[in-house]
This record gives structure tokens, C-alpha cells and sequence, in this order.
């Protein structure tokens, strides 16, 4: 059995996953001056936000992960909340849900290691079933996903009849399969236009909901849904940072209360939120969502000067290197998804993607 909390595994469960994937031995995490010279390049990437002392720590398990990858012809998907060592350490591919979730549709590598939460890894599964699709921690969920059950779903079509339901990514597969289509925050408002009717539903995120309707004449029905991370953010709070600092400039996320997105200058998602730093290249500038997004921007835009009132997602946080590194040398912990709910969220999914492609 595996020990989540200790990334132990059994010495049965190492024998069969050497005998379905190959005997890898477990690499010595020793700080080299060949692993320095190796992971020189990736540093100088993230030495804007990781001090030199704390380098050491990191680089032998960047290096394992990467020869790692090639060893299992493996991709590792990160969602931009991962932290810079993971982000720009060892990601073949970074992005918001969308883009995520388009790459492991298209991907050519037999094994993905999602860095984010589980239901990324599950969108993951509904999109390449035919791959093996891996979490670092198994317990790394989603206060949005948690909040709507396929069964709300269904209590919902009895409640209002005819009106189509779209569910934002951050559900579950079960959820997906109950749904007419997905959204992410980047084409919310496409989406529900794209219906064709006067009315929708918009599940679970309530503040998603309302934004989207202050963007449309369609009327947007909600459901009690929030995150955890992104509800927190106060109008007030942002009205106290302006008045200290005038000329910063303030970006939100569209989970964020409908007050909250009325006093950013710009709101959209992480992918929109990292492109509009990139392009804008403020003086100062307060990202109004998960921490270590700021972390990561930063990294590529060191002319920017980032002002963190952040709130840190503790889901997103239980994706480390060294369960990365666990994952991919015992491969660990599989995502499955029940092939009969799985083609019916592949609808859902797809029809999303090829609304944007």
C-alpha cells in the first residue's frame, strides 16, 4: 500500500511496478558541482525569487525528476499556482485549466504527471484515457469541485427544464458528465453567449457566475460555490493597497467577488492575468489570486516590481518535487476515471475545446 503522508511503498507494490514499467532505482539527491553546472541554466530562470542558499535544496531533485521524464516517456503538467521550482524547474508545459487541458489531449508521451488538483488530473484522464495519468498527492482537491455533486446537477435540469447547464473545469468528472459543456474563466462569457438562449446555468462558482453576467445580456442562474483562495479578497482590502501605493496597478481573478473585480484595472484569467503583466509591463503590480502565480511571473519579467497580498491555495501547495519525483520513479498515484462517466464528460469537455480551437 502507498503512505501518502510519507510517500512510502510497499516493497510488493515496487516489484509490480517493475515488472509493468521497468526497474528504476532511486536517484542520490546529492548537490554536485555536476549538478550545478547541470541546473545552472534552470536557476537563472528563478534566482529572482529563489535565494542561491535555498538552490541546493532543489536542484539534485529537478535533475532526477527531468531524466526521470525521459526514462518513462513522461509529460508534467503544471498549472500556473505551482511554485517556480516545479513551474520552472521541471513542467514540459504550464498554463491555466484550458491550456492544460487541450496538451493532454494532444500529447505523445504515455504517462502525464499533472501538477495541480485533482480534477485537472481527471480532465487529464477524460482526454487521453488511453495514457497513464499520475498526481503527486492523491488528496490535492478543490473547494469549487467539492462544493456540486452530479446529483445537484441533476436536481438542477428537474428544477429548470430546458435551460442548458454549463460547469466550470473545477468539477468533477461525475459532475462534467451531467453538464451540457465546460468552461474555464478565460471563455466563460463565450461560452454562455455561444448557447443560444436568453437564460443558463453557470455551476459551482457563484462570483464566476456574476461576473459573467455583468459581461452578457443572457441571464446567468448560480449555484453557492466558491473559492476558498479567491473569496477571501476583499474590495476594501484593494481600496486600502490604493490608497498606500496610488500608482499600483491591480489584476484580478474572475473568481473574485463581483466588488473585488470592480476595483482591478484588469480581470481575466491566470493565463490572461500572466499575458497582460508581459504586455502591460506595469511599474507595480498586485496579482489578486494565488501566490506563487506572482512567484512565477515574476521570474520572466524581473522589471516588474510585485506587491503579494496573495492567499495561498493549501491544495496546490501538497504538489512538491519531492512527490513528483515519487510519482514518476514508483508511478504514483494513478487517476481513474469510470470509462461510462468518462465518455459522457468528454462531451462536456469537448465541446468546450473545439468551441475555442
Amino acid at each position: 500500500m502507498v503512505n501518502l503522508a510519507t510517500n512510502s511503498v510497499s516493497s510488493e507494490n515496487r516489484s509490480l511496478v517493475s515488472q509493468k514499467y521497468g526497474a528504476i532505482e532511486m536517484p542520490k539527491l546529492e548537490y554536485t558541482d555536476a549538478i550545478a553546472r547541470e541546473t545552472a541554466h534552470i536557476y537563472e530562470r528563478v534566482s529572482h525569487v529563489i535565494p542561491s542558499i535555498e538552490w541546493p535544496f532543489f536542484a539534485p531533485t529537478i535533475s532526477a525528476i527531468n531524466k526521470l521524464k525521459k526514462q518513462r516517456n513522461a509529460v508534467i503538467l503544471a498549472h500556473n499556482y505551482q511554485t517556480p521550482e516545479i513551474y520552472h524547474g521541471v513542467a514540459d508545459i504550464v498554463g491555466d485549466s484550458l491550456q492544460l487541458a487541450r496538451e493532454a489531449a494532444n500529447t505523445d508521451a504515455d504517462v502525464i504527471v499533472q501538477c495541480g488538483v485533482h480534477f485537472m488530473a481527471e480532465t487529464s484522464k477524460i482526454l487521453a484515457p488511453d495514457k497513464t495519468v499520475l498526481i503527486p498527492d492523491m488528496t490535492a482537491g478543490c473547494s469549487l469541485a467539492e462544493s456540486i455533486t452530479a446529483a445537484d446537477v441533476r436536481g438542477l435540469r428537474k428544477k429548470y427544464p430546458g435551460v442548458p447547464i454549463i460547469t466550470y473545469v473545477n468539477t468533477s468528472a461525475e459532475v462534467k458528465a451531467e453538464c451540457d459543456i465546460c468552461c474555464t474563466s478565460s471563455n466563460a462569457v463565450a461560452i454562455v453567449e455561444s448557447m443560444g438562449t436568453n437564460r443558463v446555468l453557470l455551476v459551482p462558482d457563484q462570483y464566476l457566475a456574476k461576473n459573467v453576467a455583468n459581461q452578457t445580456d443572457v441571464e446567468v442562474l448560480t449555484w453557492a460555490g466558491a473559492c476558498e483562495v479567491h473569496e477571501r479578497f476583499t474590495a476594501s482590502e484593494l481600496r486600502d493597497y490604493r490608497r498606500q501605493d496610488p500608482g499600483v496597478k491591480i489584476i484580478a481573478h474572475p473568481e473574485c467577488t463581483p466588488e473585488v473585480v470592480a476595483e482591478a484595472d484588469y480581470t481575466g484569467s491566470t493565463a490572461g492575468m500572466i499575458n497582460w503583466v508581459k504586455t502591460k509591463r506595469p511599474e507595480k503590480v498586485m496579482m489578486i489570486t494565488e501566490c506563487s502565480m506572482a512567484d512565477n511571473v515574476a521570474s520572466e519579467t524581473p522589471d516588474v516590481n510585485f506587491v503579494k497580498p496573495c492567499n495561498l491555495c493549501p491544495h496546490m501547495k501538497k504538489i512538491t518535487l519531492e512527490k513528483i519525483l515519487h510519482s514518476l520513479l514508483y508511478m504514483k498515484d494513478e487517476v481513474i476515471v469510470d470509462p461510462v462517466i468518462s465518455a459522457r464528460a468528454l462531451v462536456s469537455v469537448e465541446r468546450m475545446i473545439n468551441l475555442n480551437s
